[in-house]
């Protein structure tokens, strides 16, 4: 279980890079709520997602932040296409 999910959040992030969108793991502390998200800074998109995320954490943020792109002409397994259909 702990494979797969590494292997389905390298293949995301993968995807992110395809994407032009850029994955940051920060310490997120002070006034941030959440995992993380999201965003565009400075014209770039960027998933940016609190460092201390289990695994399993950042591939749910990671996912979602990516949902929104066209992904079609991507190769993804099967596993990872359901993730970003869910």
């Amino acid at each position: 279980m702990a494979g797969d999910v590494q292997k389905q959040l390298g293949e995301l992030e993968q995807l992110a890079g395809n994407l032009g969108v850029r994955v940051c793991y920060e310490s997120m502390t002070g006034l941030s709520q959440g995992g993380g998200g999201l965003c565009k800074v400075r014209g770039e998109w960027r998933v940016i997602m609190d460092k201390r995320l289990k695994p399993a954490e950042r591939l749910e943020v990671l996912a979602n932040g990516l949902k929104s792109f066209d992904t079609e002409a991507h190769f993804l397994s099967p596993q990872v296409r359901a993730l970003l259909e869910a």
